[in-house]
């Protein structure tokens, strides 16, 4: 049973990730500093590090935590589905629960217009595209102990994550520049992109 000292400090921890990403959405990432960030909730820089080791983790706290989410997901998918079948649902069923998983710590609208910033601040995008690829060789591993292969010899599982990541880069740029910043576009923009995969890497693309 979590005590009151636990919810407090998750209080905290929640308080500094809201203003966080509230300042760095609104003033700009590189023009935010840890005592802004501590100022907004009234604690010390002191308290500000406690919870975080950095600026730069606090920005990615949430994304963080989505992907576990999504590798969770991968590593639940039913043993039946071929390896992108896996991925694409993963992916596409997992908004709803993610949704509800980062709305119990900043509103999914502000975790949507962080998703944003990390797209135009060349800082977190360099750092963004660093953890993707930490990411994609976890699924990579787990999708290889799923069809039971080899990750080192059989190329594979690799091939089919990059196609994977490929897609989900073209569709996040796609998103970002658009109007819509809801859930419901960025899920339908990623089913849609998904499904073009096959066509793109099979198909004549030339008009007769």
């Amino acid at each position: 049973m979590e005590t009151l000292r636990e919810r407090k400090k998750q209080r905290t921890r929640d308080a500094l990730l809201r203003a966080a990403l509230e300042l760095f959405t609104t003033r700009g990432y590189e023009a935010t500093t840890v005592d802004d960030i501590a100022a907004a909730v009234d604690v010390s820089q002191r308290t500000f590090f406690r919870y975080f080791a950095s600026k730069e983790e606090a920005a990615f706290a949430v994304q963080e935590m989505t992907e576990a989410h999504f590798v969770e997901a991968v590593r639940a998918r039913p043993p039946h589905e071929a390896p992108m079948q896996a991925l694409r649902q993963a992916v596409i069923e997992g908004w709803d629960g993610l949704s509800e998983a980062v709305s119990a710590v900043v509103p999914v609208e502000l975790y949507l217009r962080m998703y944003r910033l990390i797209e135009s601040t060349p800082v977190l995008l360099a750092a963004h595209l660093r953890r993707s690829m930490e990411v994609e060789e976890r699924i990579a591993r787990i999708l290889a102990e799923r069809e039971g292969v080899d990750v080192r010899t059989d190329p594979r599982p690799r091939l089919a994550v990059a196609v994977f990541a490929g897609v989900i880069r073209v569709t996040e740029r796609q998103w970002s520049t658009g109007e819509d910043m809801g859930v419901a576009a960025i899920r339908e923009l990623t089913a849609r992109y998904l499904d073009q995969v096959g066509p793109a890497l099979a198909e004549d693309w030339r008009t007769r």
